[in-house]
């Protein structure tokens, strides 16, 4: 099929939305000060190095969201990357919340990224079982 069914449009615009997500979590990880994250729980961290690579980790996921979304059929394997990575990141997440430290960010981190690999997740197998991909 030549047309994109509502299905394709919902997963293209959700990719969209997640792409965004990820790109302005990973720009904050970069340039915002330690100040402003220890307000988000976190202890101080004197070495930059950890949410400067988190930062970078989170734009690069970015442009695989991008790609994903900007064309469904020829990059569905990224599709289905992005659900793998959204739910490898809620059991990371939920796993450092309860065994590690009860930061209330990396739980409300785990609870969206759960959210967000299982919207992907629905509107992928609705737009499966639709036929165009």
């Amino acid at each position: 099929m030549n047309n994109l069914t509502d299905w394709s449009k919902y997963l293209s615009i959700f990719l969209w939305l997640v792409t965004i997500h990820s790109l302005f979590v990973g720009v904050g990880l970069i340039l915002l000060p330690d100040s402003f994250l220890d307000f988000f729980g976190y202890n101080e961290c004197t070495e930059r190095f950890f949410p400067s690579q988190g930062g970078v980790f989170h734009i690069a996921m970015a442009v695989g969201y991008a790609m994903a979304a900007f064309n469904l059929k020829r990059y569905e394997c990224l599709i289905i990357f992005s659900i793998v990575v959204k739910f490898m990141a809620t059991i990371f997440l939920f796993t450092y919340f309860i065994f590690v430290s009860s930061i209330w960010l990396v739980l409300l981190s785990g609870i969206s990224d759960f959210l967000m690999g299982s919207i992907i997740l629905l509107l992928y197998r609705f737009e499966k079982s639709a036929g165009d991909l």
